[in-house]
Parts: structure tokens; sequence; C-alpha cells
């Protein structure tokens, strides 16, 4: 098994990397999208199990064994690595798509109107003055 260096990685890479993996094995026959996106679902599951039973979890994941550390890691890698191959499979440039994305939730929710808030978008309008008013909280440039 080749040595795990510890370093940055670009999508691109792990692309590259994962293409390689599968045309050695030569799994191009097994990876449709259909097929892909079986696998990663079912990755997503036993990375659900990993949390289930656990209740809230603190960020940093307080009190977590190093080796439950390590196995989220292997899940969560899984995960990435099914929907980075499944992304390439149907020709969507990941990086790409995750930044229009990100700016279309940027325009979707407005930071003056849902800065602390978990109010879905269809649920606020620009007419409102900020997504905290349920909460109590007045907006400071109407005071």
């Amino acid at each position: 098994m080749a040595e795990v260096v510890e370093r940055e990685v670009t999508l691109k890479e792990l692309k590259t990397m994962m293409a390689d993996f599968a045309r050695e094995r030569d799994w191009d026959q097994f990876h449709s999208p259909r097929n892909l996106l079986l696998a990663m679902v079912g990755e997503v599951g036993e990375l659900s199990e990993i949390f289930q039973w656990k209740g809230e979890v603190p960020r940093g994941l307080p009190g977590w064994k190093d080796e439950e550390k390590q196995h989220l890691g292997e899940e969560l890698s899984d995960v990435l690595l099914y929907l980075v191959r499944l992304a390439d499979i149907c020709g969507i440039d990941l990086g790409k798509a995750a930044l229009r994305k990100l700016e279309l939730n940027a325009k979707k929710y407005p930071v003056k109107l849902c800065k602390g808030s978990s109010r879905k978008h269809t649920q606020i309008s620009s007419s409102e003055a900020d997504c905290n008013e349920s909460d109590g909280k007045e907006d400071p440039s109407k005071q």
C-alpha cells in the first residue's frame, strides 16, 4: 500500500486519483452514475451510524477516542471520494459547481435578513427587516 503523505489536496487531484484507481482495477465498467450514487448513499448510512444514539455532539468531538475520530474520518472520506467520482463521471466540475452554489446561497440567504436565524429561504422575504423578529430581536436600523 502506498504511504500516505499529509498534504493539502485539491478536488482535481482527488478526481485524477480516483479515475486512476478505478482504471487500474478495471472498475470503470461498474461506475455508472446510478451505481456511484447508491454506493455513496450506503456510505452516508455508515457515516450516520457513527452518530446514531449519541444525541447532539459538540464541535471538536470532545470525549471521543482517537479510534472513533479515525473511523469518522474514514467514513467521511468514503462519502467524499464517491461524490468526487460521481461528479467526474457525470462531467460536473465539482469545485466550480460548489462555488456557484455558494453564490446562489448568498443571494438566497442575505446576511441582513438571515443572520442568526435557521429559517428556510421560503420563510423570509426581502421586505422583512430581520429574520430574527420572531426571536424578539429588533432590526437596529429601525431604532
